[in-house]
């Protein structure tokens, strides 16, 4: 292409990738407390439905076993989402495995450590 007519796709290609941006979920911080996972959510700002798939994994001096895998579906909208997942963990060291589901597919994952600390 000759001139400015290579700007075209390119403006084109900019657009579908900040489109492509502002349509991902996005998570940020997993924390236990009171018999509750706590999995911050960030929504697209429109109004949805989000599968949230957690598997955790006990941590020991001889490897890590899986305790248990367990999810809810919860509506999402905006940034402000906290999704409470209830699970029962005794103190110790856990690695979970956290995704989030929309429209059947997984589509953002995050792995966290996690210290449960005795009361």
């Amino acid at each position: 292409m000759n001139g400015p007519a290579w700007l075209i796709p390119l403006a084109c290609l900019s657009l579908l990738l900040a489109a492509a941006g502002c349509s991902m979920l996005s998570m940020g911080d997993v924390t236990y407390g009171n018999g509750n996972l706590s999995v911050a959510v960030a929504g697209t700002g429109t109004p949805e439905n989000i599968g949230v798939q957690v598997r955790i994994f006990a941590i020991d001096e001889f490897g890590q076993h899986e305790l248990l895998t367990t999810g809810t579906t919860v509506p999402v909208a905006g940034k402000g989402n906290v999704i409470d997942i209830p699970v029962s963990l005794e103190p110790g060291r856990y690695k979970l495995y956290v995704y989030l589901i929309r429209n059947g597919e997984r589509e953002t994952a995050v792995i966290r450590d996690i210290t449960v600390e005795s009361r």
